[in-house]
């Protein structure tokens, strides 16, 4: 039932709830294979940044957690847009 004021309050878009609910499943996921729970939040930032320097896709930014030995490794890599991959 519709409140007398919910016209007042400002409609979400619907793409952006359903952006939202799939990071939390991807989070979720990755939670339940062992790693961190920031990892797509991390991933998003990197991209905002490098997006401040380079126009890159959504995909471009890769941030996994990777064991080597008795280490966790952050392995970071980002598709450049000519064709080129960096890697951190």
């Amino acid at each position: 039932m519709m409140g007398l004021f919910d016209f007042l309050k400002p409609k979400q878009n619907t793409a952006a709830i359903a952006k939202d609910r799939l990071r939390i499943i991807v989070a979720q996921e990755r939670t339940s294979r062992g790693a961190p729970d920031y990892l797509p939040l991390l991933q998003r930032e990197l991209l905002e940044v490098i997006r401040k320097y380079v126009s890159v896709d959504v995909d471009a930014v890769k941030v996994d957690l990777v064991k080597d030995g008795e280490h966790d490794v952050l392995d970071i890599s980002v598709a450049l847009p000519d064709g080129r991959t960096a890697t951190a």
